[in-house]
Formats: structure tokens, sequence, C-alpha cells
């Protein structure tokens, strides 16, 4: 009998689908249970709106003394009906002259970004058309997967950097003056380290760049390794929106107010075809970077809020005690209205 007797338990606890014992699966592990009084939650609510608002002030205040300039040149730049043709015939001159007065003094450096409308940088197939191994080493130069169609120039010889996202790279270029005297634009350190460092390699060269079927956009130096063609490091970093700004460059020197800044642009790159338009933006920076007012503006919504629900607490509290752990205020303990007495 005790035999049969071990061999059904047995086989009953291998037919069971209790878990086995553990204190991950029972929730026993030691854990924070912080027993939320009036006082604590009165005091975090308290302690996040003193220290959000501040925050948030001073974002508001570095944004608001960030001087930025916008101008948008594609339509002003285009002397022709038909746009597209225009920017596609390469025997006509693109270059446009325009003139920015600086409302407000502008410390240096100042940068310079051209900002894009209505490119999806974010779409899929976009952001896949690349070749990572490719742009990082010497030896994976005929790696063209997820290229197409900018894989191979018209002979069959694989293209370096492969890929829509290279071939469709910024060619618009500009020169500055400042009161008819020309400025230098640093074009150095424009791109992140970590992308120079790590993604793109210092022993790999352009192969048969923009040697396609199809019209791209800029061309590369076949003389510089890819980790020091920064203008083509930042465009590769795809933006997450279908509005964005790159760096182009930096102005070393300080503008002052009244100051007249002439900007000759060769207004090369199409963004006639699907409707996009382009703007040339002069920006000084802070601490918190370019203007940005969301920052400041979410941090004193959120301070405010919590402020305001720790004074709701503190009122509530005053006006209607409650005795912490009060049984009485257990359902079953409250009088039912249909009880009899």
């Amino acid at each position: 009998m005790s035999s049969s007797g071990s061999e059904g338990d047995s086989l009953a606890s291998r037919r069971s689908k209790k878990p086995k014992y553990s204190k991950f699966t029972q929730q026993e592990l030691p854990a924070c249970k912080p027993l939320l009084t009036p006082g604590i939650v009165i005091g975090a609510f308290s302690l996040i709106g003193v220290v959000f608002v501040p925050i948030g002030l001073a974002s508001l205040s570095a944004s608001q003394n960030i001087v930025e300039l916008i101008d948008r040149y594609d339509a002003e730049c285009v002397s022709a009906n038909d746009k597209v043709g225009f920017i596609q015939d390469t025997k006509t001159d693109k270059a446009c002259t325009r003139k920015i007065t600086v409302p407000k003094p502008m410390k240096g450096p100042i940068h310079i970004y051209y900002q894009l409308e209505n490119f999806y940088q974010n779409h899929r197939r976009y952001v896949k058309s690349r070749n990572d191994k490719q742009l990082r080493y010497k030896d994976s130069g005929a790696m063209i997967t997820n290229c197409e169609p900018e894989a191979t120039s018209e002979d069959g010889a694989p293209i370096v950097p492969c890929g829509l996202i290279a071939w469709s790279m910024f060619n618009d270029t500009f020169s500055f003056s400042l009161n008819k005297k020309a400025v230098e634009v640093n074009k150095k350190n424009i791109a992140w380290d970590s992308d120079k460092q790590t993604k793109f390699g210092s022993d790999v060269y352009p192969k048969n760049f923009q040697k396609g079927g199809l019209i791209g956009g800029a061309k590369l130096d076949e003389k510089l390794p890819l980790s020091e063609q920064e203008d083509l490091i930042v465009w590769m970093r795809t933006a997450a929106l279908p509005t964005f700004r790159k760096l182009y460059g930096r102005i070393e020197t300080d503008i002052m107010a009244s100051d007249e800044v002439t900007v000759v642009i060769q207004n090369n790159y199409n963004t006639y075809s699907f409707g996009g338009t382009k703007a040339l933006v002069l920006s000084t920076t802070s601490w918190i970077g370019g203007r940005n007012n969301f920052i400041g503006a979410a941090y004193v919504a959120i301070g405010g809020i919590c402020l305001f629900l720790a004074m709701g607490f503190v009122v509530l509290y005053v006006l209607k005690p409650r005795t912490l752990g009060d049984p009485s205020y257990l359902s079953w303990n409250k009088e039912s209205p249909d009880q009899p007495n």
C-alpha cells in the first residue's frame, strides 16, 4: 500500500500545474513598500514642484536669450516657372544672394543650419538603404545589401557609400560676408565624435559615388576617407520627423545688432519635386543648446501641477482630517442604508 501510495503521489505531483515554489513566483522578494501618508504625499509633490519650477524658468530664460534667424529661400531663389526643370538643369547658374539684417547681437560661435520640411528621412525603406559594414570596413566595399537602387554604377561596379541616404545628400552651399567682408565658415567638428570613430572608417574612401543611373545630391571628395567627410556623416544621421535641421558649419566671430549678413546660396538641392521647403538658420546657443521653449514650459507645467496638488491635499487634510489606519472606513464596517437598526 505504501509503495502504491507513493507512486500515486509522484504521479499527481507530475500532473500538477502548481508552479515550483520560489520567492520570485510567490512575490516574496524584498521590496520597498512606502506607506503613502498625507505628509509623504504632500512633501513629494511639494519637492517636485519646488525643483521643477525654477529649472523650467531658467530654461525658458536661456531659450529666450538665444538669437535665431530663419530665412526660407527655396521660392525666392528660383526664377523660372518650371521649378523642377530649373533645379535639374545642370547648365543653369543657380546662385542666389540673400541679405539678412541682424536684430540683436549674436555672440560667436554662431551655428549655421539648413532646414528641410516635408522630407521623410524616417521612411522605413529610406532608413534601411545603407550598408553599415561597407561604411566602416575597407574590405567590405563590395557589400551592397539593402542599397538598391543605388548599389552599383552604370558599369556594374559597387558604389561606396551605397544607398539612398548617401545618394540624396544635401548639396546647397552657403558663403557669407559681414558688412561686405568675407566671413569664413568653420566646418570642422560638426559631426558626432562617436559617428566619426565607430561608424565611418578612416581607411574607407568613396568609389563610383553619384555615377549611377539617377541624378542625386552632393558629391564626395574621393581623396578623403569617410571619417573626415563630416557633411556626409551629419546627413546620414537620419531625422525622426519630416521637418528637421542639420548643422552646416559655424561662424566664429561675433555679429552686432543692425549688421547686414550677405549670403550667396548655390541653390542645387531639389525639394520642388516633392513639395518640400528649404531654409537657412543662423542661431546662437546656450547651456540648453538651441532655442527650445518646450522643455522649459514642460518643467513649469509639471512643477505647477504638483504644487497645486500639494496645496489641494493640504486643504483637504485640514478640512477633513482622517485617522491613519482607521478600520471604520472599511466597507464592511460601514453601516448600509438598507440595514435595519
